[in-house]
């Protein structure tokens, strides 16, 4: 819930005004860059998903029913990732709780869990997939 509370504080002034992330200066402006970044990560990782289920999906389909499952593991693996992630990013974020710093850590722990678990599943996607 507190980690929602955070997104939501730092992603509302984020829309209304963009960060030169080439070289942010303020905090104000690494915070909104590391949420960029984060929800550039994220884009990428639905994809990955996305492509990782249809294969999963596939697979499924050409099974008899009692063996069917592989889609479902993958959502709930999804689900558990997804709780694992913002758990362990909102404790990274304690180094500077309640401080300006706060959400870059916490943001960047996100884009840096959210990129290395899309490249898991492109790497299932690619080595098994065809």
């Amino acid at each position: 819930m507190r980690l929602a509370v955070l997104l939501a504080l730092v992603a509302l002034p984020a829309a209304a005004q963009e960060a030169d992330c080439t070289d942010p200066m303020t905090q104000s402006d690494m915070n909104r860059c590391a949420y960029a970044d984060w929800q550039a990560q994220d884009a990428g990782l639905n994809r990955a998903y996305r492509a990782a289920l249809a294969l999963l999906q596939d697979w499924d389909a050409g099974l008899p029913e009692a063996e069917r499952g592989g889609a479902e593991a993958l959502r709930a693996a999804q689900r558990a990732w997804i709780t694992f992630r913002d758990r362990a990013c909102e404790a990274e974020g304690y180094a500077m709780k309640g401080g300006s710093a706060e959400p870059l850590l916490v943001y960047g722990c996100m884009a840096r869990l959210t990129e290395d678990r899309a490249e898991q599943l492109r790497e299932m996607v690619e080595a098994y997939g065809g």
